[in-house]
């Protein structure tokens, strides 16, 4: 009997197949929710036949109502990455039901890459957790945002009221680019 992985092979490079010249703001996640048919190649975004939002996620619709007074009432993130947010995780598999059980894999090496690349444009990095922290060096300051992680286990001590959605189109407005419709 095989391993389930999230998300299901077709989508593991999911978040990786824009272009870079398309790309306006990254957020970076830490690993796939490892709940069956919740992920779908997108960092924090879940199928849209899921109707019970993970913690995080929940927690990301709280930061955009009280940011940007925008509801949500799907959690596919598919919208935000047509126009352009790159949704990348740190680690981009692990095995259902198992947070991090890939952690070991080396996915680090490839988004390591994606962030140094995405720092050499004008990206704006949405870095959200201790994991994604470590990014940061390869990004300018003008163009990043930080916090601590959307999980219920630490939101309270910095990501709620951060204002990471207003702020990241404040950055793209300053330099001539598109806001982002979230």
């Amino acid at each position: 009997m095989g391993v389930d992985v999230a998300p299901e092979f077709p989508n593991i490079f999911r978040s990786l197949s824009r272009s870079i010249e398309s790309t306006r703001a990254v957020i970076f996640g830490q690993d796939p929710y490892p709940t069956k048919g919740h992920a779908h190649g997108l960092a924090f975004s879940v199928d849209q036949s899921v109707t019970v939002m993970p913690p995080s996620l929940r927690n990301i619709f709280t930061e955009l109502s009280t940011d940007c007074g925008v509801t949500r009432k799907s959690g596919d993130l598919s919208d935000w990455f047509d126009q352009g947010v790159l949704l990348v995780n740190r680690i981009l598999t692990t095995e259902t039901g198992s947070s991090l059980a890939h952690a070991d894999f080396g996915w680090e090496v490839i988004t390591d890459a994606v962030a140094q690349e995405l720092g050499q444009h004008d990206v704006v990095a949405i870095l959200w957790g201790k994991s994604a922290g470590e990014l940061s060096r390869y990004f300018r300051p003008e163009w990043l945002i930080e916090s601590v992680h959307p999980s219920p286990l630490s939101a309270y001590r910095g990501f709620f009221r951060s204002k990471p959605f207003s702020r990241c189109n404040e950055i793209l407005v300053a330099h001539e680019k598109n806001a982002i419709d979230w």
